[in-house]
């Protein structure tokens, strides 16, 4: 059965570039990033750990840990990296699992059928400090994703874990958020003190409230 938004991350125990893990004990209480590659040196997939690799600053400063996984086996990733490293001038610091005997995908339904019989779509899952998960993005193999949009994502995820909120399209941190639905006007008056614009009834921004 596939997973589903607000489900339980599944746990699980791999071998990986950074030495043999548990899951759930790599995420502590943080946040988590579990995301598919269809195999090593393809080119798509270099560019997109170069990507990660290059981002990983801005991932702890939002207490989220990566992770990647992959089918192939263990010094296949350990050769990968170093090209990795060479063509996209990065230093991949996160864990890449070998997942041969295909668990982890397994477990995340990341292999689908019709794509590809052997190999894993692009499968991106961001895990809660409660290991639940808070979103699925999916690409075809062929398409790389955007890790900017990833960020702000958890941007958005962090925020609205916290406070009565939610984002607009295109939001960026720093931007005004809405006022979501279950608190009425009068509370939300009391509740954002740097003041609500009133849109329509169902409409209230407010400036983001931990800026």
């Amino acid at each position: 059965m596939s997973l589903r938004l607000g489900d339980i991350a599944p746990n699980f125990q791999a071998k990986t570039t950074a030495g043999d893990i548990d899951f759930y004990e790599f995420l502590g209480n943080g946040w988590g990033i579990l995301f598919s590659h269809p195999a090593d040196y393809t080119p798509v997939c270099t560019t997109e750990l170069g990507k990660t690799a290059l981002l990983q600053e801005e991932f702890a400063k939002r207490n989220v840990k990566v992770l990647a996984v992959s089918v192939d086996p263990l010094d296949k990733h350990l050769g990968w990296v170093k090209d990795i490293n060479e063509t996209q001038n990065c230093n991949v610091g996160f864990p890449i699992i070998a997942d041969e005997d295909r668990n982890v995908a397994t477990l995340y339904d990341m292999i689908h059928p019709n794509a590809s019989e052997t190999f894993t779509v692009r499968s991106l899952f961001v895990i809660g400090p409660d290991k639940k998960v808070k979103l699925m993005i999916t690409y075809p193999a062929s398409t790389g994703r955007n890790f900017y949009e990833v960020l702000r994502v958890v941007d958005s995820l962090q925020l609205t874990a916290n406070y009565s909120v939610a984002t607009p399209a295109d939001w960026k941190e720093g931007e005004d958020v809405i006022v979501v639905p279950a608190v009425s006007t009068d509370d939300a008056i009391k509740k954002f003190p740097k003041g609500v614009k009133v849109v329509k009834p169902y409409l209230r921004y407010t400036p983001q409230p931990n800026k």
